[in-house]
């Protein structure tokens, strides 16, 4: 007979992810300008944003391997990988305001079958980011 070790509530939320980027400038202003987050952390190979509720570590990709390894980054050739749902209370207005600083929409805004509006944008690295309603 086996027992089990409870080690306490898994998973208490995610408080990072961490994204590979080949300019890590680029990824900075988008961040920055879009977003409008001040730059938590910040060093020669990558650079922290706050969300409030998780950090978004964008780290250069050529650092990433002593990271993963032996995992390998896929190139942002291969497509989306992810999307990353942001909840706003207008998605309409948004996207408006992202269109003024020159991010130019993946979709949207739609209307979604199970009720939810939403349009979709990416980062400078082809991370997708949603904003829903």
């Amino acid at each position: 007979m086996s027992t089990t070790t409870e080690v306490g509530p898994w998973p208490r939320g995610i408080s990072a992810i961490t994204v590979f980027a080949e300019d890590l400038d680029a990824m900075k202003a988008f961040y920055t300008e879009v977003f409008g987050l001040p730059v938590r952390f910040e060093d020669e190979a990558s650079v922290v944003f706050d969300f409030g509720n998780a950090l978004i570590n964008v780290l250069a990709a050529e650092a990433a391997p002593g990271l993963i390894g032996p995992a390998t980054v896929a190139g942002p050739e291969t497509g989306a990988r992810q999307q990353f749902t942001i909840t706003v209370d207008d998605v309409d207005t948004l996207c408006a305001s992202l269109a003024a600083r020159g991010v130019a929409l993946v979709n949207g805004p739609l209307d979604r079958p199970w009720g939810v509006r939403t349009a979709a944008f990416a980062d400078p690295a082809g991370h997708i980011w949603e904003i829903a309603e």
